[in-house]
C-alpha cells in the first residue's frame, strides 16, 4: 500500500496554538506515523509545507504534491482547538468518501490513548478532502487548548501514532480470534535467566517498535530485546498461529488479550510480546511477573487467554 501524509498549514502558515503548537505537533505525528507505516511492509511518502506565505497557496501546494504522487490514500495530520480549558476533548477524523477508515482510525487513537472518542465527521467543506483525488482523510489528532488531551497525547506519542498506521495501512479488528488455555509461566525482565542476554522477541525487532513495554535503558549485560521488557508491564507469549493472527496483527498496539486466572478469580488485559512457551514446557502460556503477581497465581497455575480481547473490556 502507498500512503501520502502530509502536515496541516505551513511552516508561515501557521495553524491553531494553546498548550500545544498544531504545526509543529503535526510534523512530529507524520513523520513518526511514516515510520510505523513503513515497518509495516507499507510505502509513506510525507510532506510539510515550508514555502507557502497565504492559506490558499498553503491548501493548493499540499493537494498539489499529494495528487503528483502515485498512492492508495492521502492523509491529513492536524490538532483541532476550541476554548482554553482543562478538561478533556478528544480526537476525531474528518472524511468525504470512507466513514469506515475514518472511525477505525478514531477508535484506535482513541483506544491506545485514552483520548476522548469523537469519531468520524463527515465534511464536505475541506479543501483537503475535497480536491485530493484519492480516498482521503484528515486526523485531528487532539485539541491543542485542552491540558488535559496536551497530557494524554504527550504521554501517548508513540502508540498514537503507532495506532494511526495499523488502521491506514488497513489491518482491522478482527482478522482472527484465538483461545489458549493450560499452565502458565512467567519470563521477560532483566532478571530471566531462562532467556539469553541477547535473546531477541518474535514480532518486536527494536524499541521504537513497541515502546510501552520495554525499560527506559538496556540492562546491563545484555543486548536482547527479552531482558529489556519491563517485568511490571502486562504482556503475554503464546504459541501464535500466524495464519490466523498475523505478526502485524499482534504487534498492533490497539489489540490485547484478555488473561483470566481461574483459581483467583482475576482478569487482566495484556499486549502479545512475543511466540511462545516451547510445546516442550507443557505449558500455554508465558505471562510477564508483574501480570503474575496481579493475577495472584504462580508458575504452573492455569490461566485462560483469549485474543484479540473485546473492546473497553477490563
Amino acid at each position: 500500500m502507498k500512503i501520502v501524509i502530509s502536515s496541516g498549514h505551513g511552516l508561515h502558515i501557521r495553524g491553531a496554538s494553546g498548550v500545544l503548537d498544531e504545526v509543529d505537533e503535526a510534523r512530529r505525528v507524520v513523520e513518526r506515523v511514516a515510520q510505523f507505516v513503513r515497518r509495516l511492509g507499507s510505502e509513506a511518502t510525507t510532506f510539510h509545507d515550508d514555502y507557502s506565505t497565504e492559506q490558499s497557496e498553503n491548501l493548493e501546494t499540499i493537494v498539489d504534491f499529494h495528487n503528483d504522487q502515485e498512492r492508495d490514500l492521502d492523509v491529513s495530520v492536524h490538532f483541532n482547538a476550541y476554548v482554553e480549558t482543562e478538561k478533556p476533548m478528544g480526537t476525531e477524523v474528518l472524511y468525504t468518501s470512507d466513514p469506515t477508515l475514518a472511525s477505525h482510525v478514531a477508535e484506535g487513537i482513541a483506544d491506545v490513548s485514552g483520548l476522548i472518542n469523537r469519531g468520524p465527521k463527515d465534511r464536505d467543506d475541506l479543501y483537503f478532502l475535497n480536491q485530493t483525488s484519492e480516498k482521503a482523510i484528515l486526523i485531528e489528532t487532539c485539541f491543542v487548548d485542552s491540558s488535559a488531551d496536551a497530557e494524554i497525547y504527550n504521554a501517548n506519542f508513540d502508540r498514537i501514532c503507532a495506532a494511526i498506521a495499523v488502521r491506514i495501512v488497513g489491518l482491522r479488528p478482527h482478522i482472527g480470534t484465538v483461545g489458549f488455555s493450560g499452565k502458565v509461566s512467567h519470563f521477560g525482565g532483566p532478571h530471566d535467566t531462562g532467556v539469553d542476554p541477547d535473546e531477541g522477541l518474535a514480532f518486536f525487532y527494536e524499541v521504537d517498535d513497541a515502546p510501552h513495554l520495554f525499560l527506559p535503558e538496556q540492562p546491563a549485560g545484555t543486548t536482547g530485546l527479552a531482558r529489556r521488557l519491563d517485568p511490571d508491564e502486562f504482556y503475554v507469549a503464546c504459541r501464535w498461529d500466524y495464519d490466523v493472527t498475523p505478526k502485524t496483527m499482534l504487534a498492533d498496539a490497539t489489540l490485547k488479550a484478555k488473561v483470566h486466572a481461574p483459581k483467583t478469580g482475576k482478569s487482566f488485559l495484556a499486549w502479545p510480546a512475543d511466540w511462545g512457551p516451547h510445546s516442550d514446557t507443557g505449558r500455554a502460556a508465558d505471562i510477564s511477573p508483574g501480570l503474575m503477581e496481579a493475577l495472584g497465581i504462580t508458575t504452573d497455575d492455569e490461566v485462560e487467554i483469549i485474543y484479540p480481547a473485546k473492546r473497553r473490556e477490563s
